[in-house]
């Protein structure tokens, strides 16, 4: 099969596998946001943000280390697996020691209640030790598998708060003696969300539980060395990620005055789930390209197809920036449906195509994968924090929320241009610059003249989107056609 058409396949699969589980989750968004005030939701987001920061801790670069140590010819594949199973198994459980032991410590540095935190634990061990069995699932492209356990975990979660936090007090108001009354508690959503999360997280480990059980378990010291120093970059890179992505709640909740603050960060964080379908998109983008690039990396001439790729998700994902900005009204009333939280919603434009940066960046960041320099991958991110924490400590005071969104937009594209620096430096890629900056120009001056310059219109915004599309397929159609049509 034609690898670029294997590659649009197992996409759309990792896509499937990605998408329709967060579509799901998303669907939780206007589910909190309709049972939470604005400083509710502002709790729960800030309590995700440490789930985020923990998650990457406790997964330490392992994923991509062990995509890297998976495909090598001269290593044993088990032999791999079971080492990396039993690192992460390790330093799970003795997280979770340390974190039960230290718990009303962890509980007065973040001000998060003891119970959540206790929740926490529990939720971010489970997630852990599903880690290398998804990864493996997806080393040996078996996407529907990886697909209906994602789902599953999903649905699980979605069904669990829909009965916690809609049906169960409706039960309850109807019907005091009810059988499942003594599930019910007043003003306790919060743990109703935690306790719908770790029930989903359990049933996914029992899902994924074979891998840990039909092996000869074999830990190789010098493998799991080198996966460490492989993996010890991503771990930093994926810290500063993680400060780009989340740490802004957790600075907004410092920062601004603490009457309004997780009032401030609910809305925030509401209005930049709009982001979502870029979100999703290079989610699942990047699932289906990472296992492409390491097996192709010593095929004749990778770069071309490396190129192409990073080509054709630019085009893509300018179609969906433009659509996304032009529609933002429209999106929000499924997205976000209580008003109180449409105050924020001037951050879209920025937070979709800041997202869009990031999923650039990833394409370009396989110049340092495959050639083991991760150390840059991390150096890269690490700036792209730094100028999150500086912008955001200086600029909340004065604008709030909005400095954040410009922080997080700052960042990303600062790491798309460092990392397309140091490419061409070590690894060249024959990118279609012209185009790539022609579709990425007109995608963003579109969208910024639609929501911020004419306020929204939807008949002139429309016109931007069939203007964009039309050019699209003046300049794409041949090729699509070979891509999608050939055999």
């Amino acid at each position: 099969m034609n690898p670029l058409k294997k590659l649009f396949k197992q996409t759309f699969i990792y896509g499937l596998a990605t998408v329709l589980p967060r579509m799901l989750s998303f669907l939780l968004t206007p589910l909190y946001v309709s049972v939470l005030p604005t400083d509710g939701y502002g709790e729960v987001s800030i309590i995700f943000a440490w789930f985020a920061i923990f998650n990457v801790l406790l997964a330490y670069g392992m994923e991509t280390a062990f995509f890297r140590f998976y495909h090598d010819a001269s290593l044993n594949k088990k032999t791999v697996v079971t080492t990396s199973l039993l690192s992460i198994g390790a330093s799970s459980f003795t997280f979770l020691l340390l974190a039960f032991m230290f718990r009303g410590a962890i509980s007065a540095i973040s001000d998060i209640d003891p119970q959540f935190i206790t929740y926490a634990i529990l939720i971010l061990v489970l997630d852990a030790l599903v880690i290398i069995p998804f990864s493996w699932l997806r080393a040996n492209e078996k996407p529907m598998r990886y697909a209906l356990v994602k789902i599953a975990n999903v649905v699980i979660n979605l069904g669990l708060n829909g009965f916690f936090l809609i049906a169960l007090p409706i039960m309850v108001e109807s019907n005091p003696e009810a059988l499942l009354s003594g599930l019910y508690r007043p003003n306790f959503e919060i743990s109703y969300i935690f306790i719908s999360m770790l029930i989903a997280s359990g049933t996914t480990l029992l899902l994924m539980l074979r891998l840990y059980l039909r092996r000869p378990y074999v830990f190789d010291r010098d493998i799991w060395t080198s996966m460490i120093k492989y993996a010890a970059p991503v771990l930093i890179a994926g810290i500063a990620f993680t400060i780009n992505e989340v740490f802004d709640r957790i600075m907004l909740d410092w920062l601004l005055p603490n009457d309004i603050a997780e009032s401030e960060i609910g809305k925030y964080s509401a209005c930049y789930k709009l982001s979502v379908f870029m979100t999703l998109f290079a989610t699942a983008f990047r699932m289906g390209i990472e296992p492409f690039f390491f097996s192709h990396s010593n095929s004749e001439n990778p770069q071309k197809a490396y190129a192409q790729i990073t080509n054709y998700f630019v085009i893509l994902g300018s179609v969906i920036l433009l659509c996304v900005v032009v529609y933002a009204d429209i999106i929000k009333l499924f997205l976000v449906p209580n008003s109180d939280y449409w105050e924020a919603m001037s951050i879209v434009p920025l937070v979709v195509l800041a997202s869009f940066c990031l999923g650039i960046y990833h394409n370009l960041s396989v110049w340092y994968k495959v050639t083991d320099r991760t150390k840059f991958g991390a150096y890269i991110s690490i700036i792209g924090a730094v100028l999150t924490i500086i912008i955001n400590f200086v600029f909340i005071p004065y604008f709030g929320y909005m400095a954040s969104a410009v922080a997080t937009l700052v960042a990303y594209a600062s790491m798309v241009m460092l990392s397309f620096y140091f490419g061409r430096m070590y690894y060249p890629i024959p990118y279609n610059q012209r185009k790539i900056v022609f579709y990425l120009f007109f995608s963003i001056l579109f969208s910024m003249l639609s929501f911020y310059v004419f306020n929204r219109n939807l008949i002139i915004g429309s016109i931007f989107v069939i203007l964009f599309f039309g050019m699209v397929y003046k300049l794409e159609s041949d090729r699509l056609k070979q891509i999608f049509l050939r055999k």
